[in-house]
């Protein structure tokens, strides 16, 4: 049996005291948010590495573009429209209160803005890149979805009469369907009813901001701060009223608002939780890869602090890989650390 040498009991001694006051610091750690150091995760310095990282979604974005590109020039279903239909389908033909070119604007550019004024803040690349990289994948995931259906429903929209007979005067075949002598153009856009792109769009834009706002406010930290929600809420109103002026202006019906909304909004928060922890979590501030980040970092400092020195068993580290009790899906910062995460962010050790 080998016995351990007197100077590794002391050390031994020593790091285990380190350890309890390393632990209790984590403790303190989680209950306020993890200020970030000066220039620590720039877009100049792991700008390139994390936009490397994640290739392989840029180039799905790119082709989620092109099914897009397809998917609108693709003409839809034209269902079967007889004359007893007509009876819901004569409202005017108006022009969009909201028109096409301002929803890219409001429900991609306006978040990014605001993710763009947060990391100037903040200065983390993480939070940027990912805040943007979920914001168009929950746009173009919609957007996919949303004209996918738009084809093969082919629903006709509450204007459809004036679509098809611009003139006013109805033909129909023998079989009692529409014969339309409209713009093809005008015509093909009056079968895509349902669901309501811009209301989905808005949603999936707007929504995923509105989760982001909670989780940076903390909105949900149990301490009853409504001003808080005041904010998070706004997002979604504005989706709301887009989503109204669809069918103020008679190019939707209600159905096709509601599940617009709705596919956007579901959207949105697949998209979110796939970079960021749910917002009523403690650390639904940060993205999932900042945290990672975190706990490279400070297990790479701490095995060049402690390996030298032979004190620490190397088994302590495997039952801390394994433990997540403190932590949401594998996001437990590092407990048996010999380093702060203070002094991890802001480059002092």
């Amino acid at each position: 049996m080998s016995t351990m040498p007197l100077w590794d009991y002391g050390s031994l001694s020593c790091f285990k005291n380190f350890k309890s006051i390393f632990q209790c610091k984590m403790k303190e750690v989680q209950m306020r948010e993890v200020r970030l150091g000066s220039g620590t995760h720039t877009v100049r310095s792991h700008g390139a590495t994390v936009a490397k990282t994640h290739m392989h979604d840029w180039l799905m974005l790119v082709l989620l573009v092109m099914i897009e590109v397809i998917l609108y020039l693709t003409p839809p279903f034209y269902r079967y429209v007889g004359k007893d239909m007509m009876t819901d389908l004569r409202y005017p033909l108006l022009d969009n209160t909201v028109p096409a070119w301002a929803v890219p604007m409001y429900a991609v550019l306006f978040p990014v803005v605001i993710f763009l004024v947060i990391y100037y803040h903040r200065r983390d690349v993480y939070d940027l890149h990912h805040a943007i990289l979920g914001l168009l994948f929950s746009i173009l995931v919609t957007a996919v979805v949303t004209d996918s259906i738009k084809n093969a429903v082919g629903r006709p929209r509450p204007d459809f009469f004036w679509r098809c007979f611009p003139d006013g005067k109805d033909v129909y075949d023998h079989l009692g369907n529409v014969i339309c002598h409209g713009e093809k153009s005008i015509i093909k856009e009056g079968h895509k009813s349902f669901p309501s792109g811009h209301t989905s769009w808005s949603f999936a834009g707007l929504g995923f901001l509105s989760l982001y706002l909670s989780g940076k406010l903390k909105a949900f930290d149990c301490k009853g701060h409504v001003a808080k929600l005041c904010i998070v809420f706004l997002p979604i109103l504005a989706a709301c009223l887009v989503a109204i002026s669809r069918v103020d202006d008679y190019w939707h019906h209600w159905q096709d608002v509601f599940a617009g909304g709705l596919l956007g909004l579901v959207d949105a928060t697949f998209c979110y939780l796939q970079f960021f922890p749910p917002p009523y979590h403690p650390q639904g501030w940060g993205p999932y890869a900042y945290f990672q980040e975190l706990e490279s970092r400070a297990s790479t400092q701490a095995d060049a602090t402690v390996n030298p020195l032979n004190a620490w068993p190397m088994d302590s580290h495997v039952e801390n890989q394994g433990e997540d009790k403190n932590g949401f899906l594998g996001l437990n910062l590092a407990r048996d650390l010999t380093t702060t995460v203070e002094d991890v962010e802001s480059g002092r050790r």
